[in-house]
């Protein structure tokens, strides 16, 4: 084989070794710009006065208007063109249903609709960590640091077979 060939074939199977790496970026948050930041006033200790009442991130979401800022700021961050602003929602890293800030930067991160592992998998996994915290079978803490490490290995392990249905 010549030597270019052999070349070639290195580069090649390189990129196919980093390609799976670049199709989570996108659905995975940069640490460096979301880390996650918690809402200090929800604690273990009043989750049935706070996350686990029907309704109570109404009473502290931030308004569209003020989300709409950060959204624009965050695209410009991850180096997201404008004109996609579409393709993503403005997202809390750590949910406010886990006790996520609501209106702290290092939380929200733009999340794409048309990927693999979309916002609408992500909201599912939020809802079921939610319920498992307030019944007891996982604490607020590990439920936060789940969703905050990596939350598609969070999925995959706390999401039931019948909870994905026919998802990832």
């Amino acid at each position: 084989m010549p030597a270019c060939l052999g070349t070639v074939v290195r580069a090649a199977i390189a990129i196919c070794a980093v390609l799976p790496l670049l199709a989570l970026a996108g659905e995975l948050p940069d640490p460096k710009i979301t880390p996650g930041a918690v809402n200090t006033t929800v604690t273990q200790e009043n989750i049935h006065e706070t996350i686990c009442v029907k309704g109570w991130t109404k009473t502290i979401r931030p308004p569209v208007s003020f989300t709409n800022r950060l959204k624009h700021l965050q695209l410009r961050r991850y180096g997201i063109p404008q004109g996609q602003i579409r393709d993503y929602e403005l997202d809390h890293l750590i949910p406010l249903e886990l006790g996520g800030a609501p209106d702290d930067l290092a939380n929200l991160w733009p999340e794409p609709f048309n990927a693999r592992w979309d916002a609408t998998l992500k909201d599912d996994l939020e809802r079921a960590l939610n319920r498992k915290v307030c019944a007891g079978r996982i604490t607020l803490a590990g439920a936060q640091k789940a969703i905050r490490t990596n939350w598609i290995a969070a999925y995959k392990k706390y999401m039931t077979a019948r909870a994905r249905g026919n998802r990832p």
